[in-house]
């Protein structure tokens, strides 16, 4: 377990929060968070790259000149990938880059990679009323209180979004605000600073706590 500090709008300390989750043992953290970030940024991508073949491309019918007496190389086909508008040899193609991980193996990568931030965690405590409406200003002035550097790359995490707060850090092109119960490895290991709210740490150990034993 992890004695977290929390701060309140101004940044004073007001108390303390747990943090208490079920991680991979040391010799296989490396591994399982390894694969979730893999299977994460694979499944990110489209896999709609399409190119022809030689046997898809149009025209090509006719042979562009006789076989012999030209003094010019054998040509078959003005659609070879050696010409200019022919086909792509070992060129892609749709594919599925889908790869398989089982649910808990997923869950218990993301409990490893948020306790593995725990220094770099700050929990403070829930500021929605600080933001009667939306003021990009207030949320930089609050995360350098707390002491996150608003320059730095930042994930905000909350027990629920709002309208208000999500206009309040859209123009913050270094915050990424998520949602306790949408988190993902990739963007816990990809900031500098997590803050996160004390509903929000709650909600965590809630959805995450009940894992599987530390047996991958």
């Amino acid at each position: 377990m992890v004695a977290l500090a929390v701060k309140n709008w101004q940044g004073e300390v007001s108390g303390e929060a747990p943090l208490e989750l079920r991680v991979a043992r040391p010799e296989t953290a490396d591994a399982i968070i390894h694969r979730a970030v893999v299977r994460q940024l694979a499944h990110a991508r489209q896999g709609t790259a399409c190119t022809k073949t030689r046997s898809e491309v149009r025209g090509g019918g006719r042979k562009p000149w006789r076989q012999k007496g030209t003094g010019r190389a054998r040509a078959g086909s003005n659609r070879s990938p050696l010409w200019r508008g022919g086909g792509v040899i070992f060129g892609p193609k749709p594919r599925d880059y889908e790869l398989k991980m089982n649910r808990k193996e997923r869950r218990l990568a993301l409990r490893t990679a948020l306790m593995n931030r725990a220094e770099q965690t700050l929990v403070v405590e829930d500021f929605s009323e600080h933001l009667p409406r939306p003021k990009t200003k207030e949320v930089v002035q609050a995360l350098t209180r707390w002491g996150a550097n608003p320059e730095t790359k930042i994930l905000l995490i909350v027990p629920e979004t709002s309208e208000t707060l999500g206009l309040s850090v859209r123009n913050l092109p270094r915050l990424t605000l998520l949602r306790a119960d949408q988190l993902n490895v990739w963007d816990i290991l990809h900031c500098d600073t997590l803050v996160v709210t004390v509903g929000a740490l709650q909600k965590i150990q809630e959805v995450y706590g009940d894992g599987p034993v530390d047996n991958a």
